[in-house]
């Protein structure tokens, strides 16, 4: 069994999954993974799809060097985006193992949080470029590991009225001043 970085808070109702050694830049798919952490399950799904159709931009807001400036990003919050395809094709792959996960747990998948998703940097691959004078330069790709947690969110129970007074515990000193204001007083 794989180590998680993280683990959850309910195991019962909760689902995970992760790839390893997955081509696809690291840095884009941090930037993408940062985009659906907290989203709903299916909100995620869809939003991956849509930045796929480039309809929606994935804001780039660590990785940011040399990145154009968007009107999509302005719903984020940001003005730096990018429509990073393949990451979002591999998440939505993570995405739906992690459905298939939750559904085999017997989890209702509407309900479900992606509560963690995490992206590691796995080991460059080398290749190599030719360069003039009969040099040769380094040609690496930049791999992830990917791994996601999600889980059932808890229904919300709003606090019953409470009847009683509520008490106020006071220390002794507190007492003694109250004490001598009620004294003062008469």
């Amino acid at each position: 069994m794989a180590r998680y970085s993280a683990t959850p808070a309910n195991e019962a109702k909760s689902a995970r999954c992760r790839g390893g050694d997955l081509r696809v830049h690291f840095k884009n798919t941090v930037e993408a993974a940062n985009a659906i952490k907290g989203r709903k399950l299916l909100n995620a799904v869809t939003y991956l799809k849509d930045v796929q159709q480039h309809k929606q931009c994935v804001p780039f807001r660590r990785f940011h060097r040399g990145i154009g400036r968007t009107a999509q990003a302005k719903a984020f919050k940001a003005t730096l985006g990018r429509w990073p395809e393949k990451s979002a094709k591999y998440l939505l792959d993570l995405l739906q193992n992690v459905q298939a996960n939750a559904e085999a747990k017997g989890l209702n998948t509407e309900e479900l949080v992606i509560k963690h998703i995490h992206v590691n940097a796995a080991r460059k691959n080398r290749r190599r470029t030719y360069r003039a004078h009969g040099r040769i330069n380094a040609y690496m790709s930049n791999p992830s590991h990917i791994e996601i947690i999600v889980s059932e969110e808890d229904k919300i129970v709003e606090k019953a009225e409470d009847e009683r007074q509520t008490v106020v515990f006071q220390n002794r000193k507190q007492l003694a001043a109250k004490r001598l204001r009620a004294a003062g007083n008469q």
